[in-house]
């Protein structure tokens, strides 16, 4: 974490809300690994698999800090399958049971997150989801899971 700040996108990610890194990937509050391509094709195969590795060490973390018992990983890969931010990302998502009355309402639900912002976000200005002291204060939960 001795950058000065990651990109996402056309917003600049303070490394405060980054808890997980490799030379690839990294991982933020929000928790989605992220490397600056805009499709899932464009990653090389070393891309490819340092995504995934990265994800699948996160998702374990994760699924252990909130007591889950099951995760899903997606990929929203190109505006119509809803990405809404022109880089791959993988949203890991801690599932328990219950969660949902069927399994898959899962994706309607991301549908409807993913709708909102597109709706509110204005890629031309900077992101204002939560303040920097809560991003910090749960990066700095899940960063102790890597130590």
């Amino acid at each position: 974490m001795s950058t000065e700040f990651y990109l996402f996108g056309p917003y600049k990610i303070d490394p405060k809300e980054v808890f997980y890194s490799t030379p690839l990937s990294y991982a933020m509050v929000n928790l989605r690994p992220v490397v600056p391509v805009k499709r899932f094709a464009d990653l090389t195969v070393e891309e490819t698999q340092d995504l995934w590795l990265t994800a699948q060490k996160i998702g374990g973390r994760l699924e252990c800090f909130h007591k889950a018992s099951s995760l899903t990983f997606t990929i929203q890969d190109g505006p119509k399958a809803g990405q809404t931010v022109p880089h791959v990302h993988i949203h890991i998502l801690p599932r328990k049971d219950g969660d949902f009355e069927r399994n898959d309402e899962i994706y309607d639900e991301i549908d409807v997150k993913e709708n909102e912002l597109k709706e509110k976000l204005n890629l031309d200005k900077e992101r204002k989801d939560r303040s920097l002291e809560e991003m910090c204060k749960e990066a700095e939960e899940y960063r102790s899971l890597f130590v």
